[in-house]
């Protein structure tokens, strides 16, 4: 009988499709990859994939053992979480993925306090502004902020999150306030930029009407919280969520911009992949996270009213509104967004 081992390493082999990518997953070396897929094959009598210099792919019995060897990982998967739920403390490594600002602010914090509460589950965190895969990743569980479209994840909400388009003083000064959605394509947007991506669109409500227009930038990065401290510089106009920037609002150093056509909030969320029974260091995890990062959040925004109230003649057009911005296209850390990456979801 094949070993359960070599099975699950032939599984994430066929979803990353590499023998290095699946290594990285697991904690092998691509050779001991090799060496399980040969025995597999071996014990079979088959090969299951076809290999060249430039591609992995499975054979037709690769395929169809692939397909039987997921129902042997969720039997396995089930009959985990059934001991697990069954009064035994959960235990075993949690894959985490989250947004970069986000992740550094609330949720590092976060696990320091879930660890001392389950002490014997391990937390590999892997922080970014970019959608990271659910499932050649092999994450169990996500925190998310975008437009959630219809999955097979579960989504368990924490908020809807208001943002905001702002910039310094110093820029509105120098190149005047946009005055119409329009205007945007004429300002220095500060870009979210992910690889294999061709343009920016940004879409705001005007009179309940959907308006998407192109924006540019000479400057991006794939961190939000870079873009933040480019637009305190003056460097351009940036689009965040309003608890992130909140502080910076309140001082002075940034000032909201086109509050009057506010798009709709995106979603802060905790998911995670459906399953009959959810382990629990998932369950335990997600339910801890929606609490604390609904306080965190809401803490943030006290107080947030009273500094997005219309500016000064000096800086009319410049105010701003409780909603936020939503891109065409998802991300995670509410900026303007590269239209095109292939990992969005």
């Amino acid at each position: 009988m094949a070993t359960l081992e070599n099975i699950l390493v032939f599984i994430r082999v066929v979803e990353l499709g590499s023998f290095s990518a699946a290594g990285s997953s697991l904690r092998m070396s691509p050779a001991v990859v090799s060496y399980r897929i040969q025995s597999l094959e071996r014990h079979l009598g088959c090969r299951l994939f076809n290999r060249t210099t430039r591609k992995l792919s499975p054979t037709e019995q690769g395929r169809a053992f692939y397909e039987s060897s997921l129902e042997v990982r969720e039997a396995v998967e089930r009959a985990e979480a059934r001991i697990a739920n069954g009064g035994a403390a959960p235990r075993g490594l949690l894959k985490i993925t989250a947004p970069l600002g986000l992740g550094r602010r609330v949720i590092a914090p976060l696990v320091t306090v879930f660890r001392t509460e389950h002490p014997e589950i391990d937390v590999r965190l892997r922080l970014s502004d970019y959608f990271v895969d659910f499932f050649s990743e092999a994450v169990d569980v996500a925190v998310r902020m975008a437009v959630l479209a219809d999955s097979s994840l579960i989504i368990r909400k924490i908020a809807d999150i208001d943002r905001i388009l702002c910039a310094a003083p110093a820029y509105i000064s120098k190149h005047g306030v946009p005055r119409s959605i329009k205007d945007l394509g004429r300002h220095q947007c500060l870009l979210l930029r992910f690889p294999g991506s061709q343009q920016v669109r940004l879409t705001l409500n005007r009179n309940g009407r959907a308006i998407t227009v192109p924006v540019t930038g000479h400057i991006d990065a794939d961190d939000g919280d870079v873009l933040t401290q480019w637009a305190i510089a003056g460097e351009g106009i940036v689009l965040r969520p309003v608890f992130e920037v909140i502080h910076h609002l309140k001082s002075g150093a940034l000032v909201p911009v086109l509050a009057e056509t506010p798009p709709p909030p995106v979603t802060l969320a905790v998911l995670h992949a459906y399953k009959r029974m959810v382990p629990m260091k998932v369950k335990a995890f997600a339910d801890l996270a929606v609490d604390y990062v609904r306080a965190h959040v809401a803490s943030a925004l006290a107080g947030a009213e009273a500094c997005c109230r219309p500016r000064p003649p000096s800086l009319r057009g410049a105010s701003t509104s409780s909603r936020g911005c939503t891109m065409a296209e998802p991300d995670v850390a509410g900026t303007l967004t590269m239209v095109g990456s292939a990992s969005h979801e």
